[in-house]
Formats: C-alpha cells, structure tokens, sequence
C-alpha cells in the first residue's frame, strides 16, 4: 500500500470548482451553492478498497471502489450520470477516469503531509481541492 489516505479532511480551499461545474452542465442555483460550501470527505482505506463521503451542508455523495477495478458510478446529486470508473495506483497518488458523456473527464489525488490534494478535470477545465487532516 503506497500511503494511507484514511481520516477525516476538511476542506481549505476550492479553487475553478464553478467552472467545472460548469463543463458537466451543474445547473446555475446548483452551482452558485456549491460554490460556497465547505465540503469535508471521510476516507477509509482497507488496502485497495476505499469508502468515501464527501459531505456538506447541501448535498452528500458516497463512492466506494477497489484500485484496478472498473466499475458503473452513477454521479446522483452532482451531474446524475453513469459514467465507467476505473481508479489506479500512479506511485502515491490515486488516478481516477471516468468514461461517459463527458470527455477528459477524472480526478487526481495525493497527499503531502497534512494535506489532501484533489484535482478534478472535464472536458477542458480543472478544479484543485485542498483538504487539511482533522484530528
């Protein structure tokens, strides 16, 4: 196992997450509270096997994978798709496609000390979240 990505992150910053709203077609009342939310993600790591939440205010979203497996993810409370997911191993980080509607469509993720780094993309945006480890 390349790092532990268990633990409880709340987020810091949210830097282009409207424009990437945007790219997979977020609603405008959608978007503008989405914006402005504070999210917090639960991460447990059982080897490849990982649960997530990423929580807030107005909507939650729960997402559980195995690294290596492709598996059908419908994205209910954020675009309402199904889209084919396959997340891989890249050294320490977690490499995320997601086949669909969209094109370039995914997320990067890696931590560095106390921080968790999500960088999301569609089609021709990028989104970059920043998380610090809640004790």
């Amino acid at each position: 196992m390349p790092v532990d990505y268990n633990g409880r992150w709340e987020m810091v910053s949210n830097d282009n997450f409207e424009d990437l709203m945007k790219a997979i077609d977020i609603d405008f009342a959608t978007r503008k509270i989405a914006a402005h939310l504070t999210q917090t993600k639960v991460l447990v790591q059982n080897g490849d096997k990982f649960e997530t939440k990423t929580m807030s205010t107005f909507r939650n979203y729960e997402v559980n994978f195995t690294v290596g497996e492709e598996f059908d993810e419908y994205t209910k409370g954020l675009d309402n798709r199904t889209v084919k997911t396959l997340v891989v191993w890249d050294g320490d980080k977690l490499v995320c496609t997601q086949k669909g509607e969209k094109e370039n469509r995914g997320w990067v993720q890696w931590i560095e000390g106390d921080l968790l780094h999500l960088k999301m993309h569609a089609l021709d945006k990028v989104c970059l979240q920043t998380f610090k480890k809640k004790e």
